[in-house]
């Protein structure tokens, strides 16, 4: 099966050995993404909602990328560094995916790699082949096509 990888050109990518994002047929996995700046710091500094945004904004170039978009996300996790700002995280998050609506998990965690990094976000997605027609039909795999059972 093809195998499509997307970095984010950070320098400790070949040190860990990781990629931003990884498509293998229609599944796409979204590593960790934070909104950090190159040589430290975050983008929107201490505004939790901000970097949340920012992350968001550079897992949908990822996407874009891979040929797909935020409706294709199926899951998200997301990482906070103070469960206390949990709201600023989800609205942010939510302006994003109030219609997509994936599976979501949020987590508090010690630490993440920068101490200005609030949080951390994955996804997963999945992007349907171009070969399928944009109006859904052909969309189902073989024996998905009725009523649960």
């Amino acid at each position: 099966m093809d195998r499509r990888q997307v970095s984010s050109g950070a320098p400790w990518e070949p040190v860990v050995g990781y990629s931003r994002a990884v498509r293998v047929g229609p599944w796409v996995s979204v590593s960790g993404t934070t909104a950090a700046l190159p040589g430290g710091g975050a983008v929107g500094g201490d505004d939790a909602a901000e970097q949340t945004r920012e992350a968001l904004r550079r897992i949908t170039a990822a996407l874009a990328e891979l040929g797909g978009g935020l409706e294709h996300v199926v899951r998200t996790r997301m990482y906070v560094t103070d469960i206390a700002r949990w709201e600023e995280v989800g609205r942010a998050h939510g302006e994003l995916f109030a219609d997509v609506r994936p599976a979501s998990t949020m987590v508090q965690v010690a630490a993440l790699i920068d101490p200005a990094l609030l949080v951390e976000v994955e996804a997963d997605a999945i992007i349907p082949s171009p070969s399928r027609s944009q109006d859904g039909a052909g969309s189902e795999p073989p024996g998905d096509s009725g009523p649960p059972r």
